[in-house]
């Protein structure tokens, strides 16, 4: 028979200590939850609808022409304008057998920082085809991406929906076949949202160390640094968050780092700029300037179609960024609007607009401000769906058959 034991004391679980406590609550953090699953589902199927599009270009345009029997391989559509330059750093390194600026015909690859092509070259030991690396690299930083944008949007908008709407008009932009690319800005956006989510959350430590990668894979992760440092400012509160301000010092390594490197073999610390100059007029220009060249360059016809056309993109994008940094401005958002006025600064001063439509995929403010406005007026989204969805179709073939899309 059992024995029972009834006065015996019933021992009571110690409490978690604080090093627990925060433990779970990052892992509730990190965990996804029903809306991230739905996120990364949208995610999926609009990388279906693209790679469908990389597909059919592969039939309609070969490389051949028309008379080819044959389409190009799986990837060869992604292998296009920026990609060369990453895949000749990831394999050769800046400078291979004592090239570099003072060679005839040099490429001013160090024109492009070494975050991305770092990464290419260590997905590479594990994906031998280097295309399929940088379209894995692409992949995931993407989903990354999209996870925080749609917890920052669903932090501002109280609304169910807000998450997924933000990342539907992220996913559907103009642009958006730049997500999918070997390019720079689906990593970009992966270090950069989870480090302006970590600061929403005042964890700082880990702002400044996605920041400091964010500076290794773009420039615009310069001005990241700078709104992240405005919003430190804002809401700081007593010494226990000042204790914290030295770790906004540590994005600077990555900027330092590569400057160092360059003038270390080039003996020009402005090496990265100059490479920029040379290679894509970006030498400082008037605001003015800029936009009356850009303008002469979409509709004076000094270029061919093409290159007008995507020009006068520019021009658009360029005032949908003024725009937007009026829209913050007047909803006192100082950090986001100090983010973007920096970035048009920058695009908006060489001699004629260059990436411009391609930036804006950087720009998440928009997309958060979009989706906010067609929760308030739902024809909003019905108007953005049939504008938008053919214009990203229409980016994804041009880029994809080799002519420049920004």
């Amino acid at each position: 028979m059992p024995v029972y034991a009834p006065n015996r004391p019933t021992a009571v679980p110690a409490p978690p200590s604080p090093v627990r406590r925060l433990r779970a609550a990052a892992s509730r953090r990190v965990r996804p939850g029903p809306d991230d699953r739905e996120v990364l589902w949208l995610y999926v199927l609009t990388r279906v609808g693209i790679w469908t599009t990389a597909g059919a270009v592969r039939w309609l345009f070969p490389a051949g022409g028309d008379r080819t029997l044959r389409p190009g391989s799986l990837l060869s559509p992604w292998e296009q304008w920026d990609w060369w330059h990453y895949l000749h750093i990831a394999q050769d390194g800046y400078f291979p057998a004592g090239a570099g600026p003072w060679t005839a015909g040099w490429d001013n690859r160090e024109a492009f920082l070494p975050g991305f092509p770092l990464t290419l070259r260590a997905v590479h030991a594990v994906v031998p085809h280097w295309a399929a690396a940088g379209a894995l690299i692409s992949f995931v930083a993407g989903g990354v991406a999209v996870l925080a944008l749609a917890r920052i949007a669903r932090r501002q908008l109280p609304h169910a929906e807000a998450g997924r709407r933000t990342v539907l008009f992220l996913l559907i932009s103009p642009c958006a076949v730049f997500l999918a690319a070997g390019y720079t800005e689906a990593l970009f956006l992966a270090l950069a949202l989870p480090a302006w989510l970590a600061a929403q959350r005042r964890n700082w430590p880990a702002a400044a160390v996605l920041a400091c990668l964010a500076c290794s894979v773009r420039a615009t992760g310069l001005f990241l640094v700078a709104a992240l440092a405005l919003r430190f400012v804002l809401d700081a509160r007593g010494r226990r968050d000042w204790r914290a301000a030295p770790w906004l010092v540590l994005p600077a390594l990555a900027p330092a780092a590569y400057g160092w490197f360059l003038h270390a073999r080039t003996g020009d610390w402005m090496a990265w700029k100059h490479a920029q100059e040379r290679g894509w007029y970006r030498d400082f220009h008037a605001p003015w300037e800029a936009w009356s060249h850009t303008w002469d360059a979409a509709f004076q016809h000094t270029q061919p179609t093409g290159y007008a056309l995507m020009w006068q993109a520019e021009l658009l994008a360029m005032l949908a960024g003024l725009a937007l940094a009026v829209l913050l401005v007047r909803r006192r958002q100082w950090p986001e609007a100090l983010y973007l006025a920096l970035t048009l600064w920058a695009l908006g001063t060489s001699y004629w607009y260059t990436s411009i439509p391609r930036s804006t995929l950087l720009w998440w403010p928009l997309w958060i401000a979009l989706a906010g406005w067609s929760l308030r007026r739902p024809r909003v989204r019905t108007v953005y769906l049939c504008v938008a969805g053919p214009l990203s179709t229409l980016v994804a073939i041009t880029f994809l058959t080799g002519r420049w899309a920004g």
